[in-house]
C-alpha cells in the first residue's frame, strides 16, 4: 500500500487533525515515510485530502514528539535519529522503565495487574501472527506506567513515547527479536506476580537493555541501506 492510500483521511467521528496526526505518525513509525524524507505541505494536503491548517498542526505536533525536524532553507523532513541519540534514549528508557516496574509492584491495583497480564496474553498471540505487535507493546507499557502511580514518571515517559515507539518498531523488525522480547516481558510479569519489586525493576531494565542492542543494530542496518540507495 502506497503512502498516498495510507495517509488518506476518512471522514470519521474523530477530529480531522487527530486522524492526520495519527496517519502521519504511523507512516513514520512504519518507515513508509523514511528518515530524511522532505515533507512538503502541498503534497501532504493532496495525499491526506485535508486542509493545509490541519497538516501544519500535525507537523507541529510531530516536531514536538521528535519525529520530524525543520531546518532553515531546507523545510520540514522526517527526523533522522543518530546512533548516539538512540543510545541516550535507551539509557533513559532503562532507568524509567525499571522504576516503573518497581512502582507497579508497590502501587498497582488488582485490576491493573490483571490488565497487564491480559495484555501480555494478547502479545503472546500476536507474536505468532506477526501483526499488531507494536501497538500491543505500547499498550502493555501504558498499563505499566499507569499502575506505577507516579504522574511525574508518566509525564517524562510521554515526552519520549514517539521516539521510543520508533526504536521499538526497528528492534522488532529483527529476526528473532519478537520472541526474545516476549520472553523478557514474561520475566517482568513473573516478578510482578511474585510481588518482587526489585526483580521487576531488574527485569524491566534488562528488557530495555536488550532492546537497545537490537535497536542499535536495526538502526545501523537501516542507515547502511539508505547509504546504498543514496
Amino acid at each position: 500500500m502506497g503512502a498516498e492510500q495510507t495517509l488518506r483521511v476518512e471522514r470519521k467521528p474523530a477530529p480531522i487533525r487527530t486522524q492526520v496526526l495519527d496517519n502521519l505518525r504511523k507512516a513514520i513509525l512504519t518507515r513508509q515515510l523514511e528518515p530524511g524524507k522532505r515533507l512538503i505541505e502541498r503534497e501532504l494536503v493532496e495525499m491526506t485530502g485535508v486542509s493545509r491548517t490541519s497538516v501544519r498542526e500535525a507537523l507541529r505536533e510531530l516536531a514536538a514528539e521528535g519525529l520530524v525536524s525543520t531546518a532553515p532553507n531546507k523545510g520540514t523532513a522526517v527526523a533522522t535519529l543518530t546512533s548516539e541519540q538512540a543510545r541516550q534514549i535507551y539509557e533513559v528508557r532503562a532507568a524509567l522503565e525499571g522504576l516503573a516496574g518497581r512502582l507497579f509492584v508497590e502501587n498497582a491495583t488488582e485490576v491493573q495487574r490483571r490488565a497487564l497480564l491480559t495484555q501480555l496474553s494478547k502479545i503472546d498471540r500476536l507474536v505468532s501472527r506477526g501483526v499488531g505487535l507494536l501497538e500491543a507493546k505500547d499498550r502493555f507499557y501504558a498499563i505499566l506506567f499507569e499502575g506505577a502511580g507516579n504522574d511525574a514518571l508518566r509525564d517524562m515517559t510521554m515526552s519520549l513515547q514517539a521516539r521510543v515507539t520508533y526504536l521499538r518498531s526497528l528492534s522488532l523488525s529483527l529476526e528473532g527479536r519478537p520472541a526474545q522480547s516476549l520472553a523478557e516481558l514474561h520475566d517482568i510479569a513473573d516478578a510482578i506476580e511474585a510481588g518482587d519489586a526489585v526483580a521487576a525493576e531488574r527485569a524491566c531494565s534488562r528488557h530495555a537493555d536488550q532492546a537497545r542492542i537490537a535497536g542499535l543494530l536495526a538502526l545501523q542496518q537501516l542507515q547502511q541501506g539508505q547509504e546504498k540507495v543514496g
